[in-house]
């Protein structure tokens, strides 16, 4: 188990859709242990493949009851097969710095998705954890969660970003 580095926008993998995993073997087992050791150490509560540099669909997000325990569950391949509602609620991302908006998604959602020896199973969730589900799997299509955002508000971020990097060249 080790950590990796998280992706940071605007770096380009994180605009790639991820490819269909096919093979459960002990390398998709120590990178699924790599993700959620780098996921607490953020802190966050979900982190997808991408996120780390693997454009693969992978997510894994904390599925804690008490706030001292880590508790995660693996989703591969998963996918929204059914949305209801919809629901405002805070935001952020590990690979978006410095921001936290307001974003509009589904209240509740039921996700397809394989385990770690690639049993299908099928569950449905709402209001904070369907956003967490809804925002990772979003990292898989290669959409971020400011993409959700009003063009003012993404134009804004984005200049600001710009400024940063040139800083750091300059």
């Amino acid at each position: 188990m080790s950590l990796r580095p998280i992706l940071i926008f605007p770096d380009p993998i994180l605009r790639q859709k991820a490819k269909k995993i096919t093979i459960f073997d002990d390398s998709l087992t120590e990178l699924i242990s790599d993700m959620a050791a780098t996921m607490y150490d953020a802190p966050g509560i979900g982190l997808a493949a991408p996120q780390i540099g693997e454009s693969i669909q992978l997510i894994v997000v904390d599925v804690s009851k008490e706030e001292d325990e880590q508790k995660f569950t693996v989703m591969i391949n998963p996918e929204i097969t059914e949305r209801e509602g919809s629901q405002v609620d805070e935001e952020g991302c590990l690979s978006v710095l410095d921001l936290t908006a307001s974003v509009k998604r589904s209240q509740k959602v039921t996700v397809h998705y394989q385990d770690t020896s690639g049993a299908a199973h099928t569950f449905t969730t709402e209001d904070r954890f369907a956003v967490v589900m809804q925002h990772e799997i979003d990292h898989l299509h290669g959409i971020l969660f400011l993409d959700h955002l009003s063009t003012l508000k993404r134009a804004l971020y984005k200049k600001k970003i710009k400024k940063q990097l040139a800083a750091k060249k300059g």
